[in-house]
């Protein structure tokens, strides 16, 4: 049996969480995710508002060339991400929003 991780080994994503927090604390929250199966990766997710996944991608100095961009849940939902280095810990920025129906079907 394998030996349960501890919080110190989520010391570097909590870092950088703990650093966001004092220098972007004024930007919308996002849902955050850290886990022992990744851990020195932070994840922030945004959901419904691309607006803020865009000024979360600002401050986290990620260039717009960088952002993937897919569909999930039957082309109903757009899914943005973007993955940059901050204070030594992996941020995965993740945007959801529905995807705009035009005259019956999607856009």
């Amino acid at each position: 049996m394998s030996e349960a991780a501890t919080l110190d080994d989520l010391a570097v994503a909590l870092r950088a969480l703990r650093l966001l927090s004092a220098d972007f604390g004024h930007l919308p929250a996002p849902v955050v995710h850290v886990s022992d199966i990744f851990p020195a990766q932070l994840r922030l997710s945004i959901y419904d508002d691309l607006g803020a996944f865009e000024v979360w991608r600002e401050a986290l100095a990620v260039a717009p060339e960088k952002v993937t961009h897919g569909v999930q849940g039957e082309g109903m939902t757009r899914v943005l991400t973007a993955l940059t280095d901050y204070a030594g810990a992996k941020v995965r920025l993740v945007g959801y929003a529905d995807v705009p129906v035009v005259d019956g079907g999607a856009a």
